[in-house]
Order: C-alpha cells, then structure tokens, then sequence
C-alpha cells in the first residue's frame, strides 16, 4: 500500500470498474460509492450556458465527490472524496455515453477519421470543501476504419461500449479504432492518475 501514516481515508465517488481498477493498480485503498446525479441536466445547462467543456467536465465531476463528501460529513469527516468525470467533444459537438448498440454506431460514424478531445476532470473534497480539481485534455485520432470492421467491432464488444463516454475502450479492442492517440493513458480510461497523485503526495495522502 503507498498510503503515507495517517492517511486520510479514501473515497471513490463513482460505480466505474474501470476508475476503481486505476486506484487499486497504483496501490491505493479506498471504498467506492455511487453519486446519484442527473449528468443529463447538468450537461444541458453548461451547452446552455455556452460553459466551455473542461470546466463543465470539472462541475459534473464536482457534482458527485460533492453529493458524497456531503453525506460522509456526519460519519467520515476526515475522508478524502475523489470525484471524476470525462467529455468527448468533436468539432463543437458533444458526445455522451450511447443508447444502445445503433447509438454508438452512429457514434462511432461520427468521430471515424477526425480528431476529438477527451477531458478528463478530478475533483477532491475534504471536510465539505473542494479542495482540488484537474481537467485533462487528451487528443484522439480516429483511422477511416471500414463499415465492416465496424460491424466486427460493435458485435465483439457488445453493450459494454454503452457504458464509456465515446464508445469506446481504449483498454482492449477501441485500441483498433485509432490512428494517434495524444494524452495520459489513466486520463482517458477516465482518471488523471498522475496529477492525481501528486496532489495525494503533497496533500499527505501518500508516501512521498
């Protein structure tokens, strides 16, 4: 474990086996717990509000450590809430997790040979405050794959691309879609690991 003496105790605000997978990798333990927040609304109000992406990626991300942070106030006032959330944005165009396996076909048929950003934000609370956030910006090639190859790939990967902002897991066969892919890999899983850590490092939280 790389938890410094007197650590905070950590909590992931999320239900993602993906980001849960990234803190462990880097021998971090925490407990995770799901923040039931309307991502929809709060994604309308920023494109609204004209709110540029890696600040409205900062607020949903803000949106559920808050929600937890909150609620451990009473019973865990010492814990350390890590809120994460990603947006893939494609020449203006905002993209969410898909509706069933037609949404991220035409999804996929959308980004297929032009370069869209990932942003990836974390936030931390601590004692009802935030007390830091990070947005990552990663750049993603997509290669003009061929329809057949999309027909392979959708009926390989099944509903779990469903799941992922983009519809894709560059984790196993979304790797096939790129042609250049610019960025930390843990953001674009979904967790800027890296400024993640520093800031643990210099918050106490893990050994230096």
């Amino acid at each position: 474990m790389m938890l410094a003496p007197g650590a905070p105790p950590l909590v992931l605000a999320s239900s993602s086996a993906t980001r849960a997978t990234l803190l462990r990798a880097a021998g971090l333990p925490f407990e995770a717990r799901a923040a039931a927040v309307d991502e929809a609304s709060l994604k309308e109000s920023a494109q609204a509000e004209q709110m540029p992406p890696a600040e409205a990626a900062v607020m949903l991300a803000d949106a559920k450590a808050q929600r937890i942070a909150r609620r451990l106030l009473a019973e865990q006032p010492e814990a350390l809430v890590i809120g994460a959330d990603s947006l893939v944005v494609c020449e203006g165009r905002w993209f969410d997790k898909p509706e069933g396996l037609a949404g991220a076909r035409a999804q996929l048929q959308a980004l297929r040979g032009r370069t869209h950003e990932l942003i990836s934000a974390v936030v931390c609370w601590r004692h009802g405050s935030r007390i830091w956030h990070h947005a990552a910006v990663c750049h993603l090639s997509m290669r003009e794959f061929s329809d057949e190859f999309l027909d392979a790939y959708l009926a390989e990967e099944g509903d779990a691309i469903t799941h992922s902002v983009g519809a894709y897991r560059l984790e196993g066969l979304g790797m096939h879609l790129f042609r250049k892919v610019e960025g930390e890999h843990a953001a674009i899983l979904g967790l800027p690991m890296l400024p993640l850590l520093d800031f643990l490092r210099q918050h106490g939280a893990v050994l230096r």
